[in-house]
């Protein structure tokens, strides 16, 4: 796999005498997502200033955040220990597990300070697999049976088992154990039953590398027919380097889903640096940055993602969502169509595909396509994918102003998943901007809201067929919760602002609309200024 380090670093030229100027362009590269810069331009100045430790941490943290790790490398172990950050700690180990070096890469994680704590809770991490890559079965499962319960690392405890009774080809012990750590691994579980199925495969068992493949939806027909034709994917983990890189991966999950915030970058590029061929990694260090609002070195490790990775389509499908949301459509249809018109094309490339369609308005070609990843479902057995893609279909369908086709879509999700809160409110909207059967329609939508009380758009559903049927009290009402619940959402501020407005509330009314324009799409800007501009007419109501 390719990788965001860069295979020697070269030290820009300085603004002679004007170390300020060279700070202020590190910000600025920052800033702008060009870390590479920052940290060579900090390194530089950290070089001609030694004696300031605070430039030094900024140039390593900068450093790590680029994926420079030589660079990073030689910052950490220029600094004394006690300054280190934590990610540098990090770093350090996984260069040294790198290296085979376990017992040096255990002091790198030794409390250095009371300021950036122990990393020791790993420690049984790498003791268990030295003694596993030493051939020592019995002492690396010792070592994880005597992991107290209350340890960090205990949630990955029989994931580690499991791991290393493949790496010694047990695979009967390690069947039940795998399934139960793939099963509570939340969004880590594709990842790993395909790494299991491919130890499985590499021991020699084929029945349970195809069992633990069961459940994973669109991916597991791909990965089922790999494993028949007994292909390895070679995502197994079956070291401690790479067991220490998935660890902090889901470290990494952690941290952000308890914080609320994205994973922290220093983790995810030690992972990555880990293992390299590690995917999962790679796709969560482009989420990092992308949330960022830092596009180019999103894209830039998503491109390093190879076509063989067991999360390949993964990392197309974030690298075409991002080049959709940057409206770069070329580039993200030069992406999908090649992956989608092979002979073996995959549920998830033709869904990929009819995206960018339905992202470029060409709704007939999107409504085709997903037609096809429709039927490749229904003769993949893949039900709970159905109706999903039905819904595509139909939001396409009705872009493209066949309504027959697009009610026949969403009453074929509805015979699928009859209390699926999308497809009700989907049809319901439908029906009730069509005036057609409205007691349905808005019972529909009322049955969805039930489900769903807490989405926003469905909120928003409710209020507009309310405001329909006349009930324009009640509908301020409701599309008020929509719009606390979801107050970027141009369409509930329009639909609020018109119903102030048909109550006779003009002033407030203009408020919402005005509030919907911040965010709105072409076609509802253009309704929205005629509104602020002459208020309500017939010709420039919601639809």
């Amino acid at each position: 796999m390719a990788s965001l380090t860069t295979p020697a670093w070269a030290r820009p030229s300085l603004p002679q005498g004007d170390p300020e100027l060279t700070y202020v362009q590190a910000a600025a590269a920052a800033f702008n997502g060009d870390h590479i810069r920052s940290a060579a331009l900090l390194a530089s100045l950290a070089d001609a200033q030694p004696s300031d430790a605070d430039l030094a941490r900024k140039a390593l943290s900068e450093a790590i955040t680029a994926g420079q790790m030589d660079l990073a490398l030689q910052l950490a172990r220029a600094t004394p220990a006690p300054r280190l950050s934590n990610d540098a700690r990090l770093l350090l180990a996984a260069d040294e597990l790198r290296r085979g070096r376990d017992a040096q890469a255990l002091v790198w994680l030794r409390p250095a300070n009371s300021a950036t704590g122990g990393l020791d809770f790993l420690g049984p991490l790498i003791t268990a697999w030295a003694a596993a890559d030493s051939g020592d079965a019995g002492g690396a499962l010792h070592v994880l049976d005597a992991m107290p319960a209350n340890s960090l690392l205990a949630p990955m405890a029989d994931e580690e088992r499991a791991f290393i009774l493949l790496k010694f080809r047990r695979t009967a012990d390690a069947a039940p154990i795998a399934e139960r750590a793939a099963a509570a691994s939340e969004n880590r579980e594709n990842r790993l039953r395909m790494a299991f199925a491919d130890g499985f495969l590499a021991a020699g068992d084929q029945a349970n590398a195809l069992a633990i493949l069961k459940g994973m939806g669109t991916a597991g027909p791909p990965a089922r027919q790999q494993v028949l034709q007994r292909k390895r994917n070679f995502s197994v983990i079956d070291s401690g380097a790479k067991a220490f890189s998935e660890t902090l991966v889901a470290f990494a999950e952690d941290v952000g889903k308890l914080q609320h915030t994205a994973p922290p970058i220093g983790l995810v590029q030690a992972a990555r640096y880990a293992d390299p061929r590690n995917g999962s990694a790679t796709i969560l260090l482009a989420l990092v940055f992308d949330d960022a609002g830092q596009s180019e070195p999103a894209l830039a490790a998503l491109r390093s993602v190879p076509g063989d990775d067991v999360l390949a389509s993964a990392a197309r499908d974030l690298q075409v969502r991002i080049l959709i949301e940057q409206k770069r459509y070329a580039e993200a249809f030069a992406i999908a169509q090649p992956l989608a018109l092979r002979p073996d094309a995959t549920v998830d490339d033709l869904t990929r595909l009819g995206d960018v369609d339905t992202a470029t308005k060409r709704q007939e070609d999107a409504a085709a396509v997903y037609g096809r990843a429709i039927a490749l479902a229904r003769a993949q057995g893949l039900k709970d994918e159905q109706w999903p893609l039905l819904l595509l279909q139909a939001s396409a369908l009705d872009a493209a102003k066949r309504w027959p086709e697009e009610q026949a879509a969403l009453q074929q999700g509805l015979a699928i998943a009859p209390d699926q809160p999308m497809l009700l409110n989907f049809m319901g909207y439908a029906k009730l901007e069509r005036g057609e059967d409205v007691d349905a329609a808005e019972a529909m939508i009322r049955k969805a809201s039930a489900l769903a009380p807490d989405d926003a758009s469905i909120t928003d559903s409710l209020g507009w067929a309310e405001f329909k049927r006349g009930k324009v009290t009640e509908a301020i009402a409701t599309l008020q919760r929509a719009a606390e619940k979801d107050p970027d959402q141009a369409e509930i501020q329009e639909h609020l602002g018109d119903a102030l407005f048909r109550n006779g509330e003009h002033l407030e009314a203009r408020f919402a609309w005005a509030a919907g324009l911040v965010t709105a799409d072409d076609d509802t800007a253009t309704r929205l200024k005629a509104k602020l501009a002459s208020g309500l007419v017939p010709g420039d109501a919601a639809p």
